[in-house]
């Protein structure tokens, strides 16, 4: 069975979209089907691999979802792209309220033909993150090297928790990522080390820099692997790729 590892942060801006970007397109590369999920109404997971918002989310149909799976330009990673309509975020938050939920059922119907989902999640503890949560089977948590980075996430991990019990075990923690790291600086020792000693063996070691070309890739409608290959954001993506996949 394939793995659903659910990319959540409640709070913006701490490289949520961009891991989940491009973790998805290192998978794939590494020769592993992938498929990008976009859960997130701002739809920036959708625009960094070049595609428009949907019309109508493909999570919320009652039909099969296969003729909503597109193919990218990165060998082995298909999408399914986010809405922007507030109608379709309404359903989306409202799918996962059933016992198994209609966002778990999309997943579990082509779940055989990928070996890894990744799912954008907003950056939020609400309805929508948690149906994504439910739909899952790992929770990969970014979380940023700045002074506030532990603030809110004794609530996250609350929610983290109700849903494993909820999903009968179902959904488990796969690993926390630093992000924006800058070894040079000291609150970034401080939040590494105060993230190790807090989570223990859960934390990767792998760290992704500021790195000016995960910023500038989505512009061009790419992951960081075509837009920069050579790249510290490429290099340590590869090197989180790796640890994922040990982790199997």
């Amino acid at each position: 069975m394939g793995r659903i590892l659910c990319v959540v942060n409640q709070k913006g801006g701490v490289g949520k979209t961009t891991t989940a970007v491009n973790l998805s397109a290192a998978l794939a590369i590494s020769g592993k089907r992938s498929l990008l999920l976009d859960m997130d109404p701002q739809c920036n997971a959708t625009g960094s691999l070049g595609f428009d918002p949907s019309d109508g989310h493909a999570m919320i149909s009652l039909e099969s979802i296969e003729e909503k799976i597109l193919e990218t330009k990165v060998e082995n990673l298909s999408m399914i792209r986010g809405s922007r309509t507030l109608q379709d975020v309404d359903r989306l938050a409202a799918a996962g309220e059933s016992e198994t939920g209609q966002v778990r059922k999309h997943l579990d119907s082509i779940i055989d033909k990928f070996e890894y989902i990744l799912i954008d999640c907003p950056p939020s503890v609400g309805p929508l993150t948690q149906t994504a949560l439910s739909a899952s089977t790992e929770v990969l948590m970014p979380i940023q090297c700045e002074y506030f980075a532990m603030e809110g996430l004794t609530q996250l991990i609350q929610i983290i928790k109700k849903v494993i019990v909820a999903t009968d075990g179902r959904l488990t923690f796969g690993g926390i990522l630093l992000t924006m790291y800058d070894p040079y600086l000291e609150l970034t020792r401080e939040v590494d080390e105060e993230v190790r000693d807090f989570f223990g063996d859960i934390v990767f070691d792998s760290v992704v820099p500021r790195d000016v070309s995960l910023c500038e890739a989505p512009s061009h409608g790419q992951t960081v692997f075509q837009y920069a290959p050579r790249s510290r954001g490429a290099f340590a993506y590869t090197q989180l790729c790796m640890e994922v996949l040990e982790r199997d």
